[in-house]
Formats: structure tokens, sequence, C-alpha cells
């Protein structure tokens, strides 16, 4: 069976990626870490050979928080074909941007939160389909 979690090949970019966290990715991370939302994240968590800012493997959520690396057509492009592989995996993304972390950090929190507990009670419900 494939490896799909943290590849060994990605473990150097990944903690590189946590060295060299943005600002907007450092401040989010304060306030998700140590269950402090009431679910466990893991911060620049590998699936495939991509690499997620945040993600609770719990409930299946990444969190992004998108910085001007993002703003051209080619990383949407990219954001686009993560954003569809993570689909395929049964992962939901959440994006943010770096601004409204920083300006909208109760709101992107509650926001967070309220994601969590939707998928959680989406999980809870048994399936109905045959």
């Amino acid at each position: 069976m494939t490896k799909l979690f943290n590849k060994s090949e990605y473990t150097t970019r990944r903690r590189k990626l946590r060295r060299n966290m943005p600002k907007g990715e450092r401040l989010l991370w304060q306030h998700l870490r140590n269950s402090q939302l009431g679910y466990k994240f893991r911060r620049q968590y590998g699936i495939g050979r991509y690499t997620l800012d945040f993600y609770c493997p719990k409930i299946r959520l990444a969190v992004e928080v998108d910085g001007y690396s993002h703003m051209n057509e080619a990383a949407q492009t990219h954001d686009r074909k993560r954003g569809r592989y993570m689909q395929i995996m049964g992962i939901v993304v959440k994006r943010y941007t770096g601004v409204q972390v920083w300006e909208e950090l109760d709101n992107v929190k509650q926001d967070i939160l309220n994601t969590c507990v939707q998928l959680e009670e989406r999980l809870a419900t048994p399936s109905t389909s045959p």
C-alpha cells in the first residue's frame, strides 16, 4: 500500500515551511495549536505530494492561509488542482487570506469552528444511501 500522509521525501520541505511560516499562518497557528478550538490541528501536513498549512485529521479539514504568492494565475491554477485532489480524498479545504487572518481573526476562528462542528456532525450522521 502506498503511503499517502507525510511522505518521507517531502519531510525537508515540510520542516522548512514550519520554520518559515508567514505572519498570517503564524498568528492563526497560535490559535489552532493545542486544540484551542476543541479540535487537534497539525501544521504543514503532507497529503500526497501536497503540503497543507493546517489539517485536522479527525474531521478531514484543511485550512489554508493564502499570502500574496497565491495571487498570480499560476498559483491559482495550482491551488485549484490541489483543491480538486483534496476533494477526491474527501478533505474539505477552507481558504483565508493572510489579511483576513490579521484583520478578522475572530471571524476566521469562528468560521473554522463552525466548519469543524458541521463536519463532525456530518461524520456522526449515518449515511442513508444503499
